[in-house]
């Protein structure tokens, strides 16, 4: 029986899922969705399938992928949806489909526990640290119990923690096969399983990195895997610029110092003077974030001569000369000392590694590139590509010339079968049929496309307001009138309100006023991103105002405008302060502006447009999760309604009942507060 055929027989009403489970509704949309991955398995080449809110597109890329008895490698955004796949999804679906599947979980090398670097831990300066070595210390005890080494089991442990670099790998750090703990390593043993079994859950981040440096592991598992699937594809193009250039952190920069302080003082103490060589790395490194200047400035300085924007030539050529002769005096001493010790022998390759991109930064950046200074957090000198296109094309998407049997021969292409299958799917890949924002930023003008709707009645269950009194956008006065509306909106509701916002200004210009509101009342929980563990806000925000709690508002901006799931009573208010256009001052914004223009197209209806409409659609979409649901989605930017480009940014979202005036808004959020009838069981 071919694929598709098992596959519609798998979610017929009748079918196994329908068995399975009592609650199981057959989806036409997800049917046919299922019917598209199976074709794509069988016949090779690449699906691209948007699958709106509620569809089910897991299970409807899973069923094909173990049904087919291929090898299969799945793709997702963040760590904590492969952690829901490979927990929770796969294992369901397997034992229902009552088929014996070897599954693996593959994350980054940040993600385990690194036992060399955990026993060196107490004998950095670091580590010795009291809160440092109280957490150190639990993780000590925990690793005697991990089989996996996966450090999201150890509970607790935030993920900004100063303790997970001293007990994690890089790959510049990793001894590789001269580890003396090599054969316990977890990174080791986590390939090892992957390359064993039959589906493989990896995340996005860890596909490009491994193949940008072609590392060990993915090298090994990409060419024996015919089937791949990224779900939340839309941050492919994002993930994969990061990758496909070139990188240099002032954190890969202190690191190597760090080690080579370490490293010298256990294996060659008196041998060279480790701590001056250390000191100096250390000092050249201050001394180029000094002449990059401040940090509260833009967070992405424009890098388009010899020295950033803002920056002095001369100032930033000496900067960037005294740290290539740190790391070169490092190397004079490693070359005398390579042959005492592994770690040496790394080291030197390492900083062989930075003067080498150091170099590189010192001269003119690749053609079709753009290169930036980001001052975020930590500095980090950068140069990517514009979009994936041209690696997914070259890289990729192309046929090998020839496959082998299994006994190693190789066979002709024409006897070969078919080729790779590539599935792409998300909630959201653009806002016209053809769905161009993603396909030709992912070099996919070519893949068969597939629209799957909503199943979710949004005319009933959702409604779009926007309010016509707030200032313009543009005024600064607009964020302190939107907060002072959502507090007085959200005392109404009693919470369920989650604030997304365009910039990290307006977030905390509207946190700090509605923390001043409520704060000292206690009546309403305001949560704000980044004042605490994200895992945390989201938590205490799926609470609400259970057991007793007050009711929550949760400002936010970045990655909570995706994959924060929220279903039921908890959210019923989503507020958008801004239409989401890209940022003006950004160098990747403004450099693939610059190419739309100069090949006679229109960089706002190109590119900024199409970007506003799909970062709004992706807001939109945490307000309604399950079809029980109900809320209203409130976009704080008149321009949505009074500009002729509103049309089509209206046209993105969900088909919503639009409130006209103040009076039917208040009506709707008075109707959400009546008791509610859902059934919180009802999946």
């Amino acid at each position: 029986m071919a694929l598709a055929d098992m596959v519609q027989e798998v979610f017929a009403p009748l079918g196994v899922l329908a068995r399975a489970d009592p609650h199981f509704q057959p989806r036409e949309g997800q049917t046919r969705m299922a019917a598209a991955v199976a074709k794509t398995m069988e016949e090779g080449g690449a699906l691209v399938v948007e699958a709106g809110t509620g569809v089910g597109k897991t299970f409807a890329y899973l069923v094909p992928a173990l049904l087919s008895g291929e090898r299969v490698l799945l793709s997702t955004a963040t760590k904590a949806l492969q952690d829901q796949l490979f927990a929770r999804d796969l294992p369901l679906l397997a034992q229902t489909l009552g088929l014996p599947v070897r599954m693996a979980l593959l994350k980054g090398r940040a993600s385990y526990l690194c036992l060399y670097r955990m026993e060196r831990a107490r004998h950095d300066v670091l580590g010795q640290e009291r809160g440092v070595a109280r957490v150190l210390a639990k993780v000590e005890e925990w690793s005697r119990s991990t089989r996996s080494g996966d450090l999201s089991e150890l509970t607790g442990l935030d993920d900004r923690s100063p303790v997970i670099p001293l007990v994690t790998s890089t790959r510049e750090n990793c001894l590789g096969s001269q580890c003396p703990r090599f054969r316990e390593c977890h990174v080791h043993l986590a390939r090892r399983e992957a390359l064993a079994a039959d589906i493989v859950v990896i995340n996005h981040h860890l596909f490009f990195a491994d193949v940008a440096v072609r590392e060990s592991g993915m090298a090994e598992l990409l060419p024996s895997v015919r089937v791949v699937v990224f779900d939340e594809a839309h941050q492919i193009n994002e993930t994969g610029v990061q990758f496909l250039g070139l990188q240099l952190s002032t954190g890969q920069l202190m690191d190597f110092g760090r080690d080579l302080l370490a490293a010298g003082l256990q294996h060659a103490r008196g041998l060279a003077d480790w701590q001056g060589l250390a000191a100096g790395v250390d000092q050249a490194v201050r001394d180029l974030v000094l002449v990059a200047g401040d940090s509260r400035g833009p967070s992405r300085l424009r890098w388009t001569d010899e020295a950033p924007e803002g920056v002095r030539e001369a100032d930033w050529s000496a900067a960037l000369h005294r740290v290539g002769q740190a790391c070169a005096d490092a190397q004079e001493a490693l070359d005398t000392v390579s042959e005492m010790a592994p770690d040496f022998v790394r080291l030197y390759e390492r900083g062989s590694e930075l003067l080498a991109r150091l170099a590189r930064f010192a001269g003119p950046p690749q053609p079709d590139a753009v290169r930036w200074v980001d001052t975020g957090g930590q500095l980090r000198l950068i140069e990517s590509p514009l979009d994936i296109a041209e690696a997914m094309r070259t890289r990729l998407l192309a046929a090998p010339k020839d496959e082998s049997d299994p006994d190693g021969w190789p066979v002709p292409a024409a006897e070969a079968g078919p080729g790779r299958a590539w599935i792409f799917t998300s909630a959201t890949l653009g806002d016209d049929d053809q769905l161009t924002w993603f396909t030709e930023r992912a070099g996919l003008q070519d893949a068969t496309i597939l629209r799957v709707a909503s199943p979710f009645d949004y005319a009933v269950q959702a409604a779009l307001y926007v309010p016509r009194h707030l200032p313009a956008p543009a005024d600064p006065a607009h964020s302190g009138a939107l907060a002072r509306w959502v507090g007085d909106v959200a005392a109404v509701l009693g919470g369920r309100t989650l604030v997304l916002t365009t910039t990290l200004r307006a977030l905390r210009t509207i946190g700090d006023a509605l923390t001043a509101r409520w704060g000292a009342t206690g009546a309403l929980e305001v949560l704000v991103q980044g004042n605490g563990p994200k895992r945390r806000l989201m938590e205490r925000f799926r609470e609400g105002s259970d057991h007793g709690q007050p009711g929550c508002i949760l400002v936010a901006s970045a990655t909570f405008w995706e994959g924060f799931d929220v279903p039921g009573d908890a959210l019923q208010l989503v507020v958008i302060d801004k239409l989401p256009f890209p940022p003006p001052g950004d160098p990747l914004v403004e450099a693939r502006t610059q190419r739309i223009e100069k090949s006679g197209g229109k960089a706002f209806k190109a590119y900024a447009l199409p970007e506003a409409a799909v970062a709004l659609k992706q807001g939109a979409g945490r307000l309604i999760r399950r079809e029980t649901d109900r809320g209203i989605l409130v976009v704080g930017d008149t321009r949505l309604v009074t500009m002729g480009y509103g049309k089509r940014l209206l046209a993105a979202l969900p088909p919503m009942r639009r409130l006209e005036s103040d009076q039917e808004f208040n009506e709707a959020l008075e109707a959400l507060t009546r008791p509610s009838t859902t059934d919180p069981t009802c999946p």
